[in-house]
């Protein structure tokens, strides 16, 4: 069983962050989150981490969950690896709702959502 990245302690959340507190909003829970590529020599264990969970598409709230961490240092990680290119960002758009008795049909292509691409937001890493 893997160890929980954080510790609980402040001093290792603002390690982990390079002691940065604000994160760009528009990474938001249900944001998707792609590995665009496998983790290398050298990187932060948490950057790690999320480039292994991201392998297939998922919602900042479920990294967050998994690496038990806050979701604003979440969203921190986040920028750093987007910024770099190491992961790519989605939003999850709502499908046009139907009035009516058709209200239940699936959107055209048979999707209930379509991912809409985000671009990531610009580093503030150092």
């Amino acid at each position: 069983m893997r160890k929980p990245v954080d510790l609980g302690d402040p001093d290792r959340l603002y390690m982990v962050t390079g002691g940065r507190s604000e994160a760009d909003a528009s990474l938001d829970l249900v944001t998707l989150i792609v590995s665009e590529c496998e983790p290398s020599t050298g990187m932060q264990s948490e950057h790690v981490r999320i480039l292994e969970l991201c392998r297939h598409p998922t919602a900042v709230v479920e990294i967050a969950a998994e690496l038990k961490l806050p979701i604003t240092v979440v969203r921190i990680l986040l920028g750093d690896l987007c910024a770099l290119g190491k992961v790519s960002a989605r939003h999850p758009r709502a499908a046009a709702s139907v009035a009516g008795p058709s209200r239940n049909r699936p959107a055209p292509g048979g999707a209930p959502w379509a991912p809409q691409p985000l671009s990531c937001p610009p580093s503030a890493h150092r």
